[in-house]
């Protein structure tokens, strides 16, 4: 299974936060399966942090991608094709963010694993 992580499962995973769910344990740990963060994931942690609504134990830059690189986590970069998605999406979600990692998902056939329960409305596998 190819994996895209939601902003918080990234932050929670990296953390080993109680906040995951045990299927998203398990999934993330699977050897068979890979796994990756967007850009636009790595947009609005850093976002979040500067605007002091996200308190990281060092700075942004230096938090994902090293926590990326320890956990395995490969980086989904952002191309037209999943972009052009958004022409054609409906108005669930307003986080422009989770807009752009479903986009990616639909583009690149990926399962999102999230617990937002907005993104499920969406035509796109998720797992939580």
């Amino acid at each position: 299974m190819n994996i895209l992580l939601d902003s918080c499962t990234f932050l929670w995973l990296v953390t080993d936060s109680n906040e995951l769910s045990d299927t998203a344990r398990r999934l993330f740990v699977d050897p068979d399966n890979d796994v990756y963060l967007s850009v636009a994931s790595v947009w609005e942690i850093i976002v979040k942090h500067n605007l002091g609504k996200l308190p990281l134990p060092e700075p942004p830059h230096e938090f994902i991608k090293s926590n990326r690189i320890r956990h395995r986590i490969e980086s989904l970069p952002l191309d037209e094709a999943a972009v052009l998605h958004l022409s054609r999406l409906p108005e669930y979600h307003k986080d422009p963010f989770d807009r752009i990692i479903i986009c990616q998902a639909i583009a690149a056939s990926l399962t999102i694993l999230t617990p937002d329960s907005q993104i499920t409305r969406y035509p796109v596998r998720t797992e939580w």
